[in-house]
């Protein structure tokens, strides 16, 4: 269950960070409204799982989600650039976070 309530903070991460660049600079209220409670369950969640997860593992995954799941939204929904180099970045990302998980102990 702790690591179903980490994936879903993770994804939260994202939506509050894609609704972060939608407030333009907390202007718009209704992105900005949406950042902050979708915030706040993200937190909330990352709080419930580190109940029995590891803080080094449940915060680099959470952190992992949010990274690598921004910049997909990115290239995909704002037309960001995708080029080798970020797609290596990206890559390197989702190799630590498996790094990560093979060497916590369960």
């Amino acid at each position: 269950m702790a690591w179903l309530l980490l994936v879903v903070a993770g994804i939260f991460e994202v939506i509050w960070a894609y609704s972060m660049k939608q407030s333009n600079g907390f202007t718009r209220l209704v992105p900005s409204v949406v950042t902050v409670v979708v915030m706040i369950a993200s937190f909330g969640l990352l709080s419930l799982s580190m109940r029995t997860l590891p803080l080094g593992m449940a915060y680099t995954v959470w952190t992992g989600i949010g990274a690598v799941g921004a910049f997909v939204v990115g290239i995909a929904v704002l037309g960001e650039q995708l080029n080798f180099m970020r797609l290596c970045a990206a890559s390197l990302i989702v190799c630590g976070l498996v790094l990560m998980k093979l060497a916590t102990p369960d």
